[in-house]
């Protein structure tokens, strides 16, 4: 499937965090979310990607921001990664990849000649009306976090 483009509905996300309980996209109506998929949950560059949100939650929650992290990992991995690098936001496991499948983030991918199926690292930024503001496909880890405080500015995300 293709990524949804700026200005499509955001498809809905109901999916559990570390503890099982399940977050939904649509109860976020009224504030903006920035949706990241990511492949692996404590490997370098996922863990480069969410300690640069981690240490930009606090002006991101000024803008009227909440940062959802999803990848196919299960709850254990959730919570471990959590609690190892005290991150303040939403991890969400999507282990049948029904999501990523549905923001087209469910790839084919290929590593050293082996092809296979996994997350491409894409971030959606979801407005309070429920649409998507923002897509970054093929995201790089660093500076990732400040690009998406940027288009909230940009955008004008309500500070407060």
């Amino acid at each position: 499937m293709s990524l949804p483009a700026a200005g499509d509905p955001a498809p809905e996300v109901a999916l559990p965090d570390e503890t099982g309980t399940i977050h939904r996209l649509s109860d976020q109506r009224g504030r903006w979310t920035i949706l990241y998929f990511y492949p692996k949950d404590d490997t370098p560059g996922c863990t480069v990607e969410a300690c640069e949100f981690r240490d930009q939650i606090e002006t991101i929650h000024e803008r009227g921001a909440d940062v959802w992290g999803i990848s196919p990992q299960g709850a254990a991995s959730k919570r471990a990664f959590r609690e190892k690098f005290v991150l303040p936001f939403t991890l969400l496991a999507d282990e049948r990849h029904e999501v990523a499948e549905a923001y087209g983030s469910w790839v084919e991918k290929e590593n050293y000649g082996r092809t296979y199926w996994g997350t491409a690292r894409t971030t959606f930024l979801i407005a309070p009306d429920g649409r998507i503001a923002r897509v970054w496909p093929k995201v790089k880890p660093e500076g990732h976090a400040r690009e998406v405080l940027a288009a909230l500015d940009e955008l004008g995300a309500a500070v407060g």
